[in-house]
């Protein structure tokens, strides 16, 4: 990894930590958290009211998000689903319902600080079927051909090595898996140049792909039915996207587990899953 890209990741990291940590602060405050809000185009905003009366107040409030990728990724009961960057655990909360206590709901982060809220807001909410790992997404703590569904909600545009993601989060999925990812994507139109003038890396607009390219680098993973649906503008020429694609049945990938977890298992956050 290049200085650069170790530079941004820390800088993402910080970031996100610090969020974390206003959630938390604010846990303690008489009227509860206030949620960590961008703009109407990120955030907690984007999920039904539904969603949101159901969650406990720290997951809602960590939410930093451009779309609700569980509200399209199309769950069903026993299934096993994993969410890149899952931040305070909304989307892994919302999964585990969805997938039911047959099936099971993973989150991977690399912030010890929303690792350690998502745990919180798992408790709270007593969810039974739910495991957090400490990673990051483009080296995924799981064997291959383990996971049904990959979903994200505006993380992938923050990594600096998206080929990786593409193909870890191909390596994972079962044969017949699928992605439902929201994600920051760009007119093509639109040089990276002109992509960084309209919002920093971390404010998930500099690091953002465009169709074309979120397109290829799907498709030289080994994906197909490759669809990216703009939903709301985030920016000039830079739009929330729903991204969908699907693993083939006949797609051969490593069987293994990776070294480190290939005795043990993923690695959990904190040494140990949460099974509460």
């Amino acid at each position: 990894m290049s200085d650069r890209s170790t530079d941004l990741r820390e800088t993402v990291r910080q970031r996100y930590a610090a969020a974390a940590v206003q959630v938390t602060e604010g846990g303690t405050a008489c009227c509860g958290p206030e949620p960590v809000e961008v703009d109407k185009n990120f955030g907690s905003a984007l999920y039904t009211a539904d969603e949101r009366d159901t969650l406990p107040a720290e997951a809602v409030a960590a939410s930093l998000g451009c779309g609700n990728p569980t509200a399209v990724a199309d769950l069903h009961e026993g299934e096993r689903v994993l969410d890149l960057g899952s931040g305070g655990g909304v989307d892994v909360l919302l999964s585990a319902r969805r997938v039911g206590p047959t099936g099971k709901a993973y989150g991977l982060d690399m912030t010890d600080e929303m690792l350690e809220l998502a745990l919180a807001n798992a408790a709270k909410a007593k969810a039974a079927n739910i495991e957090f790992l400490k990673g990051t997404i483009e080296a995924i703590p799981l064997p291959a051909n383990t996971i049904d569904v990959v979903i994200s909600n505006c993380v992938i545009n923050l990594s600096t090595d998206k080929p990786s993601v593409f193909a870890e989060t191909f390596r994972v999925l079962k044969p017949g898996g699928r992605i439902g990812v929201s994600d920051v994507v760009a007119d093509d139109a639109l040089p990276a140049a002109q992509r960084a003038e309209r919002g920093d890396y971390v404010g998930c607009i500099a690091g953002a792909l465009s169709f074309t390219e979120y397109h290829e680098g799907l498709k030289a993973a080994g994906f197909s039915d490759i669809e990216i649906t703009p939903t709301h503008p985030v920016a000039d020429g830079m739009h929330s996207a729903i991204v969908r694609a699907t693993k083939p049945m006949s797609a051969s990938t490593q069987t293994s587990p990776p070294a480190e977890v290939a005795a043990t298992g993923a690695p959990s956050a904190s040494g140990c899953g949460c099974q509460t």
